[in-house]
């Protein structure tokens, strides 16, 4: 069902970021943490007051959200089996492109009520919400929301559902009981997820436009705060501790992550985590509380001790069984840890005691936010779920580049250039997905499929960006290569950047004009 890849040895080493005496932020250039004046002899977190803490059991679900074959994958985490997956769409070709389609496309985010009894599934393409029983996988309720929609969360009553839309700068607030949209919460450019506070009265915004967390009063639905310093402009994907003390933002394009103080609302550690850093989350375990953080193009998940004084520890990298994990969450437990594999279509499942992969579980095509759920069905019910997503073989390829070289993420000598090819079956043809860093900057290129006698078939042409990126090329076709390579075609012409810095504005409404050329082209899958 997915293509295994292990990847030996380690790419890049972690700098961290530490808050002096006098609230200056020092580097810290070996990724430990240093010691300020402020801290303390041990760190121990509050509990989560809001997960149950019994063992893993028949009861429990961990879902994923399956973009490209638009389905929800539900598995139930005692016998690590995919029961079955919930189609809120056709897959991403076919009758997605007709225009009398009117189902959902690219779904991608995920989120529980606090009750555990819904699901909120946010579709990133058709700007939608489904509300979902979580004990009969049926969809309660859907609501067309504001465009781009990414990431949101439930507030503590269960009523609404709070739904950061990237393409605008507001948060749409849904109706999460009778389905539809009861206002809009201006945020600032590019909000990217909502995480709340554990006590539910302030709601925090990521951006992909602002270098800035957000914070919204809850009740009053009024911005109260802004806390800046961040490491980077574009942060995918963010999650708040079980305590509400901490806040980590991911920094995708800048391989980076940034760790906020709540309590003082001030960024205390920025720290250097590898290409397409994606989800943050945790896990309080007996040995401590832990922060799992997935990096997609190291296909690793980098595991840290929480401390005092903000500034975590790493502990150890944990290389994925599949390639570009993504999404991740522990059980309530914290002995078990979920990661969903974007280009392999699987789940990996770690054990937090050992920090080692345990399983791999098959699952809907490119997953990518995925939450687990205590209590969430009834032992054994797998009621009303189809089989949609499960049956394709992703692959990932290999692929060269332009010089001659491999273009696998961990090749030595490559120096951050990477080429990642996966190629994945939609629709009665295969879904090639390009994905490329470090190369010419603002360059054309030339994709092509390669067979067992050399011979090369043009796939897909593409322009990167400013650094060199493209952080997602997509094209169909019947492919029967055994490998990708690209050729460079030059420098882009002024009508092709043009067009790219074209939409780029029309992507992001009100956004500065200086975005890189190309920057927009590809989707960024976070």
């Amino acid at each position: 069902m997915f293509s295994a890849r292990r990847i030996a040895g380690a790419a890049a080493v972690l700098a961290g970021l530490g808050v002096t005496a006098s609230g200056a932020v020092a580097v810290a250039q070996d990724g430990a943490s240093r010691p300020t004046a402020a801290r303390t002899a041990s760190f121990r977190p509050a509990t989560d007051v809001t997960a149950a803490s019994a063992s893993i059991s028949g009861r429990d679900r961990v879902y994923t959200a399956d973009q490209t074959s638009n389905t929800v994958t539900v598995i139930d985490p005692s016998t690590n089996r995919t029961l079955g997956t919930i189609a809120l769409g056709a897959q991403r070709l076919g009758a997605t492109l007709s225009p009398q389609y009117t189902d959902n496309v690219g779904v991608h985010g995920l989120a529980f009520s606090p009750d555990h009894k819904r699901l909120a599934v946010v579709s990133v393409t058709s700007d939608t919400v489904d509300i979902i029983d979580t004990a009969t996988n049926k969809v309660l309720s859907a609501t067309d929301v504001g465009r781009a929609a990414h990431e949101g969360a439930f507030t503590a009553n269960g009523k609404q559902f709070w739904v950061a839309d990237r393409g605008r700068d507001t948060v749409t607030v849904v109706d999460a009981v009778n389905g539809g949209v009861l206002g809009t919460v201006k945020v600032g450019a590019g909000p990217s997820k909502v995480v709340l506070s554990p006590d539910g009265k302030l709601a925090y915004i990521n951006h992909i436009s602002e270098p800035e967390i957000t914070v919204v009063d809850v009740a009053s639905q009024k911005v109260v705060d802004h806390i800046t310093g961040l490491g980077d402009t574009f942060s995918s994907d963010e999650a708040i501790s079980p305590d509400g003390r901490e806040l980590w933002a991911a920094h995708k394009r800048a391989g980076k992550t940034s760790v906020v103080d709540l309590v003082h609302r001030k960024v205390t550690a920025v720290l250097t985590t590898g290409p397409d850093t994606n989800h943050p989350n945790f896990a309080n375990t007996k040995a401590g509380s832990f922060a799992y953080l997935t990096v997609g193009g190291l296909d690793e998940t980098l595991v840290y001790r929480r401390t005092a004084d903000g500034t975590p520890k790493l502990v150890t990298r944990i290389h994925e069984h599949g390639h570009a994990p993504h999404g991740v969450w522990s059980s309530a437990d914290g002995s078990r840890v979920y990661v969903g594999m974007e280009k392999s279509d699987a789940v990996d499942v770690i054990d937090t005691a050992r920090n080692k992969v345990v399983d791999t579980i098959g699952v809907g095509q490119e997953p990518q936010a995925l939450v687990y759920v205590s209590g969430a069905a009834p032992a054994g019910s797998a009621a009303n779920l189809g089989r949609q997503g499960l049956d394709g073989s992703t692959r990932n390829v290999p692929t060269t580049l332009p010089d001659g070289t491999a273009g696998e993420t961990m090749r030595s000598g490559n120096r951050g250039r990477a080429l990642e090819a996966t190629v994945r079956p939609v629709s009665g043809l295969d879904m090639i997905q390009l994905q490329a860093r470090g190369l010419q900057p603002t360059t054309t290129y030339q994709a092509y499929s390669v067979d067992a006698e050399g011979n090369r078939i043009p796939v897909v042409s593409f322009t990167t960006d400013a650094n060199g990126n493209a952080a997602q090329v997509l094209a169909f076709a019947d492919f029967t290569g055994r490998s990708v390579s690209l050729e460079s075609k030059g420098r882009a012409t002024q009508q092709t950047l043009a067009r790219a810095a074209a939409a780029t504005a029309a992507m992001h409404p009100g956004s500065d004009s200086s975005v890189e050329a190309a920057d927009l082209l590809y989707c960024d899958c976070c």
